[in-house]
C-alpha cells in the first residue's frame, strides 16, 4: 500500500508507539487523526509536531459514546478514512483473577477489545467504499497468544482482539480492505502509567529485551506498505511463539518462573 496522502486514524496517539506511528506517518505524507484520552499529552503532541496534516481528538476508547462522538467530529474534518490503527491499550494490575474487581475487568475489556471493534464498525461503511486500497491494523500482544500469570484478563482481551482481527480478514478478503494483526512483545513504553498500574521492574531489570517505540512503529508501517497480515514484534514474542508451539505446558512453567508470580 502506498500510504502517501492517505487519511489515517491512530488510537493511543499521544505517547509510546502511538506517538511514533503518528510522527512517522506524517513524515511519509499521511494526514493523521490522532486520538487519545490524555488531553494534555495531545496538546504536547500538537506543539511538538506543528503540522497542518495533524488533527487531534480527545477520545476514551473504553466509551462507546465517546467513539460515536469522535466519528461525527472526524466526518466534519475528513471526507474519508484510509487507515485505522488500533494501538491504544491498557494492562491490568499484576494480580490473580480473583483479586480483580468488576470495574477493572470491564475497563480492560472495553479499552482493549470493544473499543477497537466499535471504532471499526462505525467506519466500516467508509472503508469499504469502492475506491483505492484501505487498511485496518489492530495491535494485540504476545499476551494474546501466550498466557501470562497476573495478566489473565489483559491476555483475554488481546486474544479476543486477535481472533476478531483474523475473522475480519476472512470477511474482507475479497474487498479493497486489508487487515493486519500485530503481536508485540515487551516494549519500552509508559503503558503501566497509562493503566494506573504499579510495577517495580525497571527496563534494566526486565527479564525481556524491550522494543523501542520508534522501531515498533517503523515495523508496523512497513507491514502496511508490504501488505502483511500478521506481524510479530520483538525477539521475545517470536521466541515465546516458538516455545508455546513446541510444548505449551513447559512454556507456561518457564514464564511462571521468569515472572515469579505463582510462588
Amino acid at each position: 500500500m502506498n500510504i502517501k496522502r492517505k487519511n489515517a486514524i491512530v488510537t493511543g496517539a499521544a505517547s509510546g508507539v502511538g506517538k511514533e506511528l503518528t510522527k512517522q506517518l506524517l513524515q511519509k505524507g499521511c494526514n493523521v487523526a490522532a486520538i487519545d484520552i490524555n488531553k494534555d499529552n495531545l496538546k504536547k503532541l500538537e506543539e511538538e509536531i506543528n503540522s497542518t496534516k495533524l488533527k487531534t481528538y480527545v477520545v476514551d476508547m473504553g466509551s462507546n459514546d465517546s467513539i460515536k462522538k469522535f466519528r461525527e467530529e472526524y466526518k466534519k474534518d475528513y471526507s474519508d478514512v484510509d487507515i485505522i490503527i488500533n494501538n491504544a491499550g491498557i494492562i491490568q494490575p499484576f494480580v490473580k483473577v480473583e483479586k480483580l474487581d468488576d470495574a477493572t475487568i470491564n475497563k480492560v475489556m472495553n479499552v482493549n477489545f470493544f473499543g477497537p471493534v466499535n471504532l471499526i464498525r462505525y467506519f466500516m461503511e467508509d472503508l469499504t467504499k469502492d475506491r483505492s486500497e484501505q487498511y485496518i491494523v489492530n495491535v494485540s500482544s504476545m499476551g494474546g497468544f501466550f498466557p501470562f500469570p497476573g495478566q489473565t484478563i489483559y491476555g483475554a482481551s488481546k486474544a479476543a482482539l486477535k481472533i476478531f482481527t483474523e475473522g475480519l480478514y476472512a470477511e474482507l478478503e475479497k474487498t479493497n480492505v486489508r487487515v493486519m494483526i500485530v503481536l508485540p512483545g515487551a516494549m519500552n513504553t509508559n503503558i503501566t502509567t497509562n493503566s494506573n498500574v504499579e510495577i517495580n521492574t525497571t527496563k534494566e531489570e526486565s527479564n525481556f529485551k524491550m522494543l523501542e517505540p520508534d522501531v515498533a512503529a517503523y515495523q508496523i508501517i512497513d507491514g502496511i506498505e508490504k501488505n502483511k497480515f500478521k506481524l510479530f514484534l520483538g525477539s521475545d514474542a517470536k521466541f515465546l511463539r516458538f516455545l508455546y508451539k513446541i510444548n505449551s505446558k513447559s512454556a507456561i512453567s518457564f514464564i511462571n518462573k521468569k515472572m515469579n508470580i505463582n510462588k
